[in-house]
């Protein structure tokens, strides 16, 4: 099967472990790397642009502080300038049976998920598929927070939350399906963000957990949030009813606590400490973006 490749820092690494074998067609000179103003006064963003760009473009940062927070805090300096959105959103799962040629799974054209019946730390805490990895992509955990939309080449658009399903894929784009660009809306003046999360080492590790949120405050009030979590289910989620107990009050500590509060029951015992470690990391980011 062929593959598109961008910075390659994925597709590289599956061809090492044998689960990519095909063809390539390489994406460098397809001039995807623009960021450009939207008449509506959004942004269009190629999908070859790399995420330590996302991280540190000066305009960028100040209009969507959530994306480039969260973009700087993925994997290392060296991955960030080769990475690229679109393939940090198209990423395959880091789970360690699809990464061993060994076992077969559902997405890699076998039944069911092995993972199942030994999950380990790492798992989902919700179990909303058939597949209980985590999803890789932070960088879309932050683009949902602001209603993004993907489009596709010679395809309709879409959001890009509806670039995911229930997990039994990775995305939902077909092998020929290419993603030229990411379009967000036009940015809120004197939005704040954070971005916070939970690993076993310092630097360059895949998140235990992770949240990321952004507030717009007028005249004392939160009248706009978006609050999104990784780490914890087989898609990127977003969090409406944490983002609903935000809106319309002052901010504070007590809100914070309260809104951040997760009545979630545990898909496997091995991952209900994320739990409260999720909590913790969302109450963190609301205060950073306090």
């Amino acid at each position: 099967m062929t593959e598109y490749r961008a910075g390659g820092t994925d597709l590289m690494e599956r061809r090492a472990s044998g689960r990519s074998t095909g063809p390539i067609v390489d994406l460098r000179d397809r001039g995807l790397r623009s960021i450009e103003t939207t008449e509506e006064g959004g942004l269009r963003i190629g999908a070859m642009v790399t995420v330590d760009t996302l991280a540190t473009d000066p305009a960028l940062s100040a209009a969507y502080p959530a994306l480039a927070l969260t973009a700087g805090a993925l994997a290392t300096p060296q991955i960030r300038r080769a990475a690229t959105l679109g393939g940090v959103l198209l990423q395959r799962t880091r789970c360690r049976y699809y990464r061993n040629e060994h076992y077969e799974c559902l997405k890699t054209g076998g039944e069911g998920c092995p993972a199942r019946g030994n999950p380990g730390e790492r798992a989902v805490v919700l179990d909303v598929g058939p597949c209980v990895a985590p999803h890789p992509s932070s960088v879309a955990m932050a683009l949902l927070t602001y209603d993004a939309v993907a489009e596709i080449e010679d395809g309709p658009r879409r959001p890009v939350a509806g670039l995911y399903g229930d997990g039994a894929r990775d995305h939902l784009l077909d092998p020929s399906d290419l993603l030229t660009a990411v379009v967000l809306p036009p940015p809120i003046d004197g939005e704040r963000a954070g971005y916070k999360r939970a690993t076993g080492r310092a630097s360059a590790e895949w998140p235990l957990a992770e949240a990321v949120a952004h507030l717009t405050v007028r005249d004392g009030v939160i009248v706009r949030a978006g609050v999104a979590v990784g780490g914890v289910a087989a898609v990127p989620l977003r969090l409406p009813g944490v983002e609903a107990a935000l809106t319309g009050h002052a901010p504070s500590e007590e809100l914070f606590a309260r809104a951040a509060r997760l009545d979630w029951t545990p898909a496997f015992p091995e991952t209900a400490y994320k739990i409260p470690v999720t909590a913790t990391l969302i109450g963190d980011v609301l205060a950073q973006a306090r």
